[in-house]
């Protein structure tokens, strides 16, 4: 039980960096200082963390991985549209 209590404050943590960062890189619309391996590196570690949940440990902290893993799909999602901008001439 304690330890889901840090589960939970560590994505919560986390998840609080996400809106702010989807803010910049659609406000930006330039890839500068963004990475499309971190940004999948994470998004693979949320999906692990998914699927560790949904394999025998469910419970409401599944909710956390997924809007954090939504996040930083929105944060890739929106890379690619800024990655397109940054390639016109």
């Amino acid at each position: 039980m304690i330890s889901s209590i840090f589960e939970a404050l560590m994505l919560i943590c986390f998840g609080l960096a996400w809106p702010f960062s989807i803010y910049k890189s659609w406000t930006s619309r330039t890839n500068k200082g963004k990475s499309l391996f971190f940004l999948t590196v994470l998004f693979i570690g949320y999906l692990c963390g998914i699927l560790f949940k949904i394999t025998g440990n469910t419970d409401r902290i599944l909710i956390l991985y997924i809007l954090n893993g939504s996040m930083v799909l929105t944060d890739i999602a929106i890379y690619f549209r800024n990655r397109k901008r940054d390639n016109r001439p």
